[in-house]
């Protein structure tokens, strides 16, 4: 069945999706949402445990299930349009290049992989195939965020000069991210955030990463061959900053602080989805907060690239901004082993943000999930 008849109730078109990774964000974020999204329907799922497949796809009412094995066999099936592809970090190019070739829409959890060379053998594949590629950054539609942007390019902080972020989780020593070491360490899981964050707010790229430090702490119980907690500042166009420090080793924290020669706004919770998320402006003397409705991010996102299948619409957060992260976490890494500042290759991104994009899907219930667990201890 093509796309062109693949219909849901009331006659409207869905795209139909494998989740391929079923991990504790595909089963506890993504999964719940997909049915009222309206355009999307959850039809495979694919994970390398046999087992939990079939347990998952039974609790989610799926009939197809497939191991990482049978992936080629999934996508010359005819059952899918789409995959939401929720691998470890270092297996996206792995199930995204044979998808996207094949026709398959790719909706690709950050870091879109953990080298540039991979994430641009995912974007070569995609235009081979005719296929739509989105890295999966769900703020893009968040209305604080968005709301932020907004305030920005209106003028209402002013020249922008610096950002600073803190966003750390206390992580289960037990947990695979503290077991794979520096790729799934958190500069490939979590830096993602503040340094897509950085971008977006200034509207343009890093130049040099002027440092990158990291830490070991022998106490929290992780094998010692990662920083646990990574402290980087970034140099920008016209002589502004960026710092962020991202940490597996400090209890929660998800906050951002952008200021300007008129105002600032601080973001906290900043890039969290299980609550709304809040700002405090200073413009001038002028305090104010705002809690923003919290909204379905997963859910939202999903209904945004099911519509660019649908419409042929290419979606905003593409593999290229993909890229532009890990250009960035390519340099950290490189500041990190050296001790040294690093140059950034010059990279123009066009395209941006459109406010107008925000989705405003309520938030969902979260299952337990099945063979999977929390990253937090």
């Amino acid at each position: 069945m093509s796309i062109a008849s693949a219909f849901g109730f009331g006659g409207k078109k869905k795209v139909r999706y494998a989740v391929v990774g079923l991990g504790d964000i595909a089963q506890e974020a993504m999964m719940p949402g997909i049915d009222h999204t309206g355009n999307s329907e959850l039809v495979a799922v694919v994970s390398g445990d046999a087992a939990k497949a079939q347990a998952v796809a039974h609790r989610a009412g799926v009939k197809h299930v497939y191991t990482y094995d049978q992936f080629g066999a999934l996508l010359s099936s005819g059952e899918i349009d789409a995959i939401y592809l929720a691998t470890p970090n270092w297996r996206h190019a792995e199930f995204a290049v044979p998808a996207l070739k094949a026709g398959i829409h790719v909706l690709c959890e950050k870091p879109l992989e953990i080298t540039t060379k991979a994430g641009e053998a995912m974007v070569a594949a995609a235009k081979a195939g005719g296929a739509k590629l989105m890295t999966a950054y769900r703020l893009h539609f968040e209305p604080a965020t968005l709301d932020a942007i907004a305030r920005i390019r209106d003028g209402e902080l002013g020249q922008l000069i610096a950002f600073t972020s803190l966003f750390a989780q206390m992580a289960d020593p037990a947990n695979h991210r503290v077991h794979n070491g520096l790729k799934a360490g958190p500069v490939f899981d979590m830096a993602p955030y503040p340094i897509n964050a950085i971008r977006y707010l200034f509207g343009s790229e890093p130049l040099e990463v002027v440092s990158a430090v990291g830490t070991r702490h022998p106490e929290s119980g992780f094998p010692q061959d990662f920083d646990d907690t990574v402290a980087v500042t970034l140099r920008m166009t016209d002589n502004r900053l960026a710092q962020f420090t991202v940490s597996y080793f400090a209890n929660d924290i998800d906050s951002l602080t952008i200021a300007g020669t008129k105002g600032a706004i601080h973001m906290s919770p900043a890039y969290g989805f299980q609550s709304a998320l809040e700002q405090n402006r200073t413009i001038g003397d002028r305090k104010t907060h705002e809690a923003f409705r919290q909204t379905d991010h997963f859910g939202g996102q999903m209904r945004y690239f099911s519509d660019c299948i649908l419409e042929d619409r290419d979606p905003e957060p593409d593999g290229e901004e993909g890229l532009c992260d890990l250009r960035v976490i390519e340099g950290i890494v490189r500041a990190l082993e050296t001790g040294q500042p690093q140059k950034l290759p010059p990279v123009t991104r066009t395209r941006r943000i459109d406010p107008a994009q925000v989705e405003t899907l309520k938030p969902v219930k979260a299952p337990e999930p099945i063979g999977a667990s929390s990253p937090t201890r």
